[in-house]
């Protein structure tokens, strides 16, 4: 079992940041990233990388406004978001898997944190 627990979220204005925070726990896992769920949409993959390595994947929406990162030390995963939009307003969850996977397919991530909301308004 992996425990994940997210914090950082919350509400910013058009264009502002914020970094969230991914407290992983319990077995070893491969990949890890953040996923994200509007309203009414399918859950989809933001960022994801290789634990350990600096393989990151990013989806085209995010690409060079958001980053993924992880402190291996303190096995905490994170994600800087600049230039944030309305369209970016979502719940976040934070997932995990004990392979190594490229894709940001959510059915191969079997673990998740409780989520945190972002709220961007313009």
């Amino acid at each position: 079992q992996v425990q994940l627990v997210e914090s950082g979220g919350g509400s910013v204005q058009l264009g502002g940041s914020l970094r969230l925070s991914c407290a992983a726990s319990g077995a070893t896992h491969k990949t890890w990233g953040w996923f994200r769920q509007a309203p009414g949409k399918e859950r989809e993959g933001v960022a994801t990388i290789l634990a350990g390595t600096d393989r990151a994947y990013y989806a085209d929406s995010v690409k060079g406004r958001f980053t993924i990162s992880q402190d291996n030390a303190k096995n905490t995963l994170y994600l800087q978001m600049n230039s944030l939009k309305p369209e970016d307003t979502a719940m976040y969850y934070c997932a995990a898997t004990t392979i190594y996977i490229a894709a940001m397919r959510k059915e191969a991530f079997k673990y998740w944190g409780q989520g945190t909301q972002v709220t961007v308004s313009s």
